[in-house]
C-alpha cells in the first residue's frame, strides 16, 4: 500500500536518485528522471541481491587471462612499460609472451636461466649477433633447449661459436620445430643432417651463407630425413656448393616453394631429377644460379606452378620459358631479368600469353618485348593487374598505347630507365580505368607538366615520379649499391646485461632502422617495389 512499482537506483554519474517514490512530472524533475536507471523492485528479501550493479571496478580485476589478451595487442616497447607496472603485470606479459629475440652475445650464457624462467612459454625465437662480437657457443644453445622445449621457430644470424654438436644435441631436445633460418653461421652438413633426422615435423628451412659447406672440395650430402615428408618451403642463399642439399630437395615430395638465390654449380640435373619425384610445388625462384633451358623446360612437369622468378639466369631462352608456359597454364606470377641479353623477348611472352590466362603479375628487367606480345597479354590475360618494366629498350609510347587500351584491369604499373614520353602519360588518362597507382623513374622523355596533366585527368591515381634533381640524388645514392644484397644488425652497446642481451622482436626494429635505410639505398627500386606489391597480393 503506498509503494510505489519501481524505486531509482544510483545514476550511472555516481549522484543519488530522488528520494521521492513518485515524483510529481511537474515538478521539474522528469530530466533527471529519464537519466535514472530503473531496477524492479522484488522485495524486501531479494533487495541486496537486486542492488545496482559496482561500477568502482578498476583494470586490477580483470582476470589474468583478459590481461594476457590485450597484451597480445600491443607493442613490444609498451608491452615492456606494462612490465613494469607491477609484479602481477611481469609475470602475465612474460607467461604471455610467444616471440622473443635476444642479442646472441656470448654474455647471453649467464641470463639464459633467468630470462626463461620469466619467458616460459616462447614459441617463437630469434638469436642475431654482431659480426665483429663473440656469439654464443654449444653450452647456451643446449640450455636454451632444455629451458623451451616447445619452440616451433627458431632464427639464427650471426652465431659463429655453434657447432654441428652443439646444433645436434639442441634439435634432439626441440623435436617440436617446424621453422629453422639461418645465416651466417658456422656449422655445417652434420648439424643440418641433425635438424632433418630429429625434427620430423619441419615445415621450413631456410640456409644463407653457411662458412661450414664451403670449405673442402667436398662436401657431406644433406637430407632426406625425416623431415622430407613435411618440409614445404626450401631456400638456399649464397651458398658455395648448395648442390649437396640435392638429396633433400629432391627426397621432399610435399614441397611447394624452393628458392636458389645465387648457389654455386650447375643446377640442371637436381631440378631434372627432382620434377619427376616433387609434383606438388607451386613457387620457383631462380636467381644467379647456373641452369640452362634443360633445367627450366624439366620445371614444365609442375603443373601446379604458380609463381615463377627467372632473375639473372643468362642461359635461360625463349625455349625454356615457351616449355612452362605450355604445361603450367595456372602461372599468376612472372618476374624476369633478362640482363639485356635478349635471349627472352617476344617468342616467350607471347606463349605465356596465349597458355597463362590467369596471369596477374609480370615484372620484365632487361626484357624487350614489343607490341606485339604486349598486346596479346592485354588481350588474354584479362586479371593481368600488376605490371612492370626496366631497363626495357623497346618500351615507348607505342607500348603503353597499347597497355592503356588492353590491359583493362590493371591496378598498379611500374615504368623504369624506358623510352617513354609525355605522349604514353596522355594515353594512360583515359586508359587502363582500373588503375590506381603508377610509378614513373628515370624516363626522361616524361615531364613534371606531363605528370601533372595526367594528375589533373585522374585525380584518384597515385602518381610518382621522378623530377630532374630526384634523378640525380638517385644516381648519386646507387654509387653504392655493390653492398645491395647486406642488411647489418647495429653492435650492442655494452650497458647492463639485461639491456645488453634482451631485447623484443619489435625493440631492435628503431635501433637498427638508420643502419637499414643506409643500406637500401643501393637497392634495385624494382625489387623493393615488387616485394612490396607481392607481399600485399600473395594470397590474391
Amino acid at each position: 500500500m503506498g509503494q510505489s512499482p519501481s524505486s531509482t537506483a544510483p545514476a550511472l554519474g555516481g549522484r543519488g536518485a530522488d528520494p521521492d517514490p513518485d515524483p510529481d512530472p511537474d515538478d521539474g524533475h522528469s530530466a533527471a528522471k529519464s537519466k535514472a536507471v530503473i531496477w524492479p523492485v522484488l522485495g524486501e528479501a531479494a533487495a541486496d541481491e537486486c542492488a545496482a550493479p559496482d561500477l568502482s571496478l578498476s583494470i586490477s580485476d580483470l582476470p589474468d587471462e583478459c590481461l594476457a589478451c590485450v597484451f597480445q595487442y600491443l607493442g613490444s616497447g609498451d608491452r615492456a612499460r606494462c612490465s613494469l607496472v607491477c609484479r602481477r603485470w611481469l609475470a602475465i606479459e612474460g607467461q604471455s609472451r610467444q616471440r622473443l629475440a635476444l642479442h646472441a652475445q656470448s654474455e647471453l650464457l649467464e641470463a639464459v636461466p633467468a630470462l626463461f624462467a620469466r619467458f616460459d612459454s616462447v614459441t617463437k625465437l630469434a638469436l642475431k649477433c654482431d659480426r665483429k662480437a663473440l656469439s654464443i657457443g654449444d653450452e647456451a644453445l643446449v640450455l636454451i633447449s632444455l629451458k623451451c622445449r616447445n619452440l616451433t621457430r627458431l632464427k639464427l644470424r650471426g652465431c659463429r661459436a655453434l657447432t654441428d654438436t652443439g646444433i645436434a644435441v639442441f634439435t634432439s631436445n626441440c623435436r617440436g620445430l617446424r621453422k629453422l633460418s639461418c645465416g651466417s653461421c658456422a656449422f655445417g652438413a652434420k648439424g643440418l643432417n641433425a635438424v632433418i633426422d630429429h625434427c620430423a615435423s619441419l615445415e621450413e628451412l631456410s640456409v644463407k651463407r653457411l662458412r661450414s659447406p664451403t670449405e673442402g672440395a667436398t662436401v657431406e650430402p644433406i637430407g632426406p630425413g625425416a623431415a622430407a615428408a613435411s618440409l614445404k618451403t626450401i631456400c638456399l642463399k649464397e651458398l658455395y656448393n648448395g648442390q649437396g642439399f640435392g638429396p633433400l630437395i629432391i627426397g621432399s615430395k610435399n614441397l611447394r616453394t624452393l628458392k636458389l638465390v645465387k648457389c654455386y654449380g650447375d643446377w640442371d640435373t637436381v631440378l631434372q631429377v627432382m620434377v619427376g619425384r616433387v609434383a606438388k610445388l607451386v613457387e620457383i625462384h631462380l636467381e644467379r644460379i647456373q641452369v640452362s633451358d634443360f633445367g627450366i623446360a624439366s620445371l614444365s612437369n609442375c603443373s601446379d606452378l604458380e609463381i615463377l622468378h627467372l632473375l639473372k639466369t643468362p642461359h635461360c631462352t625463349n625455349l625454356g620459358l615457351i616449355s612452362v608456359a605450355e604445361r603450367c597454364t595456372l602461372l599468376r606470377k612472372l618476374h624476369i631479368d633478362g640482363l639485356k641479353l635478349n635471349r627472352i623477348g617476344d617468342d616467350g611472352l607471347i606463349a605465356v600469353a596465349k597458355r597463362c590466362p590467369n596471369l596477374r603479375e609480370l615484372v620484365l628487367i632487361g626484357v624487350n618485348p614489343t607490341e606485339l606480345s604486349l598486346d596479346l597479354l592485354g588481350s588474354n590475360c584479362g586479371t593481368l593487374e600488376r605490371l612492370a618494366f626496366c631497363g626495357s629498350d623497346t618500351v615507348g609510347d607505342a607500348e603503353i598505347m597499347c597497355i592503356a587500351v588492353r590491359c583493362v584491369a590493371l591496378k598498379k604499373l611500374c615504368i623504369k630507365n624506358c623510352p617513354v614520353s609525355d605522349e604514353g602519360m596522355k594515353a594512360l588518362a583515359s586508359g587502363c580505368p582500373n588503375l590506381v597507382k603508377l610509378k614513373v623513374k628515370k624516363c626522361g622523355g616524361v615531364t613534371s607538366e606531363g605528370a601533372a596533366w595526367l594528375r589533373m585527368r585522374r585525380v584518384s591515381l597515385a602518381l610518382n615520379l621522378d623530377s630532374s634533381d630526384q634523378e640525380q640524388i638517385d644516381a648519386f645514392a646507387s654509387d653504392g649499391g655493390g653492398e645491395e644484397n647486406h642488411v647489418e644488425f647495429p653492435p650492442v652497446p655494452s650497458q647492463t646485461a639485461g639491456a645488453n642481451i634482451a631485447s623484443s622482436s619489435g625493440t631492435s626494429r628503431s635501433s637498427s632502422f638508420k643502419s637499414r635505410l643506409g643500406s637500401l639505398r643501393g637497392k634495385s627500386l624494382m625489387a623493393c617495389t615488387f616485394r612490396r606489391w607481392s607481399s600485399g597480393s600473395k594470397d590474391s
